[in-house]
């Protein structure tokens, strides 16, 4: 999954000319409806397993491994894929991580050079999303404002959860489609979130 691009200085969706140009590998049209799972308690678990090789693998060069999207707050339902972000010093040095990576199963699937220099990864045996930023991206504090959000307010939670079990009876082109039908409630909640962060700090 393409990062979300409901960004402040554009509110429209990505285009499928835009998604085909970022791909890098593998087929990504999806032209289904979007599984759901219920909360499974072995998704924290396949995150730190996932955690500790990357760890292993990159050493000091992983500066930050968070769990992050909707396998990351209890109670939430979610595609069954984990989500993982990963910062490094310089993302747009690929040297300092692609190669390393690939060599241990990681397979490179986007790469996106005109926002921040997003790479995606998908993993050798557990279906995760590798989503790897410079460390001093926006997204990476927008990341863990609207996990940590999701995790400490019950109505949140049930907004966004609702909104994704509607979207996902629909049939969609690409993931990246679904996506973009959120961006709606997501920017609310993260906005929610980004006050009370501030609100929290006076």
């Amino acid at each position: 999954m393409i990062i979300d691009k409901r960004r402040e200085s554009d509110m429209t969706e990505l285009t499928d000319e835009y998604i085909k140009k970022v791909v890098v590998s593998g087929n990504i049209e999806h032209n289904q409806t979007i599984l759901l799972k219920p909360y499974d308690d072995k998704w924290p678990v396949l995150f730190e397993r996932e955690k500790n090789r990357i760890s292993k693998i990159l050493k000091e060069r992983a500066l930050m491994i968070e769990h992050i999207g909707s396998t990351s707050v209890p109670g939430l339902t979610a595609k069954p894929i984990i989500d993982i972000l990963l910062v490094v010093e310089d993302a747009g040095k690929e040297e300092l991580y692609v190669n390393d990576l690939c060599e241990h199963g990681y397979i490179l699937r986007i790469k996106e050079p005109d926002f921040e220099n997003h790479h995606m990864f998908k993993g050798p045996d557990t279906d995760i999303n590798l989503h790897v930023f410079s460390k001093d991206s926006k997204e990476i504090e927008k990341y863990l404002l609207f996990r940590n959000y999701l995790r400490l307010h019950d109505d949140a939670r049930e907004l966004y959860e609702n909104t994704k079990k509607e979207l996902a009876k629909k049939t969609w082109k690409y993931v990246q489609n679904y996506a973009d039908a959120k961006s709606e409630v997501v920017q609310k909640i993260l906005s929610d979130a980004i006050q009370e962060n501030k609100t929290n700090q006076e």
